[in-house]
């Protein structure tokens, strides 16, 4: 199985240590991980910002940058739900329709290939006794589906897996929504954060490194001093700490 890894903007800019655990998580697994120097932005950005040609450009030289491989795995669930709206993007585009649609049945989120594709309940992991907050990405939960393969290994690896009050509630990033409404995201953050602080955990985590930039800002800015990991991060440690 020929296995491509899609580090993501916000990884390759801001957060490589994302995209490195995930690659140490796939090889520890057994997985023939590559990563192809073509990538660039699945195209989300200017798709969000109703610049759909721009987007299209973008996405194509995407589809392009990925035909070949088995499965692309990406740490992220919004550029994963992306790459999923990919068969709308050129749905009057026949001439690349068809390959925009295949790459979307075969790009899978990090934790849910882990569980779907290579069928791991566990990864090796011990993170024995850690109290963890779980956030749910919009993009993950709404448009991928992604809710359970995290928490699941997570809690395969002995932590203590903790719900915020309210479940579900949006972090407020929404990338573009960010910068042109920063007065309400930052309002939307730190309603958010409220509820993950008072679960108790010593670790907050989440499959999307935007939403975890998000609530860091506005974590820092209260002083708070919960930890902020995302969950490949968090399960590429318990494996160091397995010593498997």
């Amino acid at each position: 199985m020929r296995v491509a890894l899609f580090a993501t903007c916000l990884a390759d800019q801001l957060f490589p240590e994302v995209a490195v655990a995930s690659v140490r998580i796939l090889r520890h697994l057994g997985v023939d991980v590559e990563f192809p120097e073509g990538q660039t932005c699945c195209g989300q950005p200017a798709f969000n910002a109703g610049y759909h040609r721009e987007a299209r450009e973008v996405a194509e030289h995407h589809v392009r940058v990925f035909e070949g491989y088995d499965c692309v795995v990406i740490p992220s669930g919004s550029c994963g739900g992306m790459v999923h709206h990919y068969p709308d993007l050129f749905n009057e585009a026949p001439e690349v329709f068809a390959s925009a649609r295949e790459l979307s049945e075969r790009t899978y989120e990090l934790t849910t290939f882990i569980r779907e594709v290579l069928g791991r309940d566990e990864v090796g992991a011990d993170l024995s006794g850690l109290k963890v907050v779980y956030h749910d990405s919009c993009h993950a939960l709404r448009l991928m589906g992604i809710r359970e393969a995290p928490r699941e290994l997570l809690v395969a690896s002995g932590a203590e897996v903790r719900e915020p009050e309210p479940a579900e509630l949006c972090c407020g990033f929404g990338g573009l929504f960010s910068i042109k409404l920063p007065d309400v995201s930052a309002a939307m953050a730190r309603t958010r954060l409220e509820g993950l602080v008072a679960s108790g955990a010593e670790v907050l985590t989440s499959t999307d490194a935007g939403c975890l930039m998000q609530l860091n800002g506005s974590l820092r800015r209260q002083r708070g001093d919960l930890e902020i990991c995302h969950v490949a991060e968090l399960l590429w440690r318990g494996i160091e700490t397995a010593g498997v």
